[in-house]
């Protein structure tokens, strides 16, 4: 019957039934390290993989394991695999593709955390790497070498919203024979499943979200059978990168909202692009979900909504950016994104800080871009909010020009 679910109840049923013992709804959160085996020749089995089950903490848990189910389903993998961080999961599946002397792809407009794993941990593993204007199949092909293991994007992308087209790409990989790997912490699968559209892999930071409330780091890697048993045994176990079950408890939780929530961001998002699109002290604002975004019909082609997070620029620079958001009352200055709260990053002096100015600058990500991830608060707050932050800039900007340094 599960089959024929929609997605807010497979959100609330899949992988979880009351506790045989009890019969409590709630799912039993089971904090255990060792298990115990009837006899030594469970246990050889087990651990040798000719038998199911869950033999030490890093390598598995029941209550992480009903999480995985779930996250599984819910993208349309084979299987999933829970893990401590979203960058626990995005070096966990770079590092199952990738091998002294491999190269991958990876879009342009990307994640900081994942620019520096890519460009400063890779090469010391003797990865090498090129990244690629992922808009452009020429632009992709001719990234590609003899060497190249795997291509890596996200769509949207953090922190400019760039719309890639899965199925050409996908096309793209499928020709070269090269694993495809998206990263959909942005959309979640109730807004994109990029296995549906031929990727190979998929990430999520379930610290966004996927959990919602901003109180817990974690990450999954959803692909096949084979590929999650690699990672499981070979990567991540090896590398202490389990998550642990209290976290995914909290994430069980979380996923039991995740359609509602994400309805509640992209309407809210949706309104505030709008206010946003006409303001005067906003020079540049990405969103999917407004027809003057280069990529809006193919985002309505692959995506069931635009998701919560409204990129713009204001007039200036670092010194405009700040101020505006020195200016906010309701919005909270952060690093995360996909909370109840409206949070708000400046990416070249937060998340981005790590990427040479040059090269953000080449990406898009220019001093004065600041990322909204809009919250669940009433939306008329939020815009009220944004346009007072925004009036402070009066005195710093006359006429479009700044009339202060814009910094570095």
């Amino acid at each position: 019957m599960q089959k024929e679910w929609r997605f807010d109840t497979a959100a609330v049923h899949v992988g979880h039934q009351p506790d045989r013992a009890t019969r409590a709804v709630s799912q039993p959160v089971v904090p255990a390290v060792a298990y115990a085996f009837p006899d030594a020749e469970t246990a050889a089995a087990v651990v040798a993989g000719q038998m199911d089950g869950t033999y030490y903490g890093r390598y598995g848990n029941p209550t992480t394991r009903s999480l995985e189910e779930k996250i599984a389903y819910m993208e349309r993998g084979e299987d999933a695999i829970g893990l401590s961080s979203g960058m626990a999961a995005i070096s966990s599946v770079l590092l199952a593709f990738l091998q002294h002397g491999d190269h991958v792809v990876v879009t342009k407009d990307i994640y900081g955390g994942t620019y520096n794993f890519i460009t400063q941990m890779g090469p010391r593993f003797g990865i090498q790497h090129d990244f690629a204007d992922c808009c452009s199949v020429k632009a992709l092909e001719a990234a590609i070498r003899p060497n190249t293991k795997a291509i890596y994007v996200e769509t949207p992308s953090n922190p400019l919203l760039t719309v890639l087209d899965l199925r050409g790409i996908a096309a793209v990989a499928k020709s070269r024979g090269i694993p495809l790997i998206v990263d959909n912490t942005f959309m979640t699968p109730y807004l994109q499943r990029p296995l549906e559209l031929g990727a190979d892999v998929v990430v999520h930071s379930a610290t966004k979200y996927l959990n919602g409330h901003g109180d817990v780091v974690a990450g999954f890697v959803v692909g096949t059978s084979q590929v999650i048993d690699f990672i499981r045994k070979r990567i991540s176990g090896d590398l202490g990168q389990n998550l642990n079950a209290w976290e995914a408890f909290l994430i069980l939780r979380g996923l039991k909202t995740l359609g509602l929530r994400v309805r509640t961001h992209c309407e809210n998002a949706r309104q505030v692009a709008e206010f946003l699109q006409s303001h005067p002290r906003v020079r540049a604002l990405h969103y999917p979900g407004l027809p003057s975004h280069p990529q809006h019909e193919l985002a309505k082609l692959q995506m069931d909504g635009m998701g919560g997070i409204v990129s713009f620029e204001v007039e200036g620079g670092i010194q405009e950016a700040q101020t505006f958001m020195n200016a906010l009352k309701l919005a909270m200055i952060s690093f995360s994104l996909g909370d109840p709260e409206t949070l708000v990053q400046h990416p070249a002096t937060m998340t981005h800080f790590s990427v040479p100015k040059n090269e953000r600058l080449r990406f898009g990500i220019t001093d004065g871009l600041i990322r909204l991830s809009v919250g669940l608060e009433d939306p008329s707050d939020i815009i009220a909010d944004l346009r007072q932050a925004l009036e402070s800039l009066a005195g710093l900007i006359t006429g479009g020009e700044t009339t202060a340094l814009t910094g570095q």
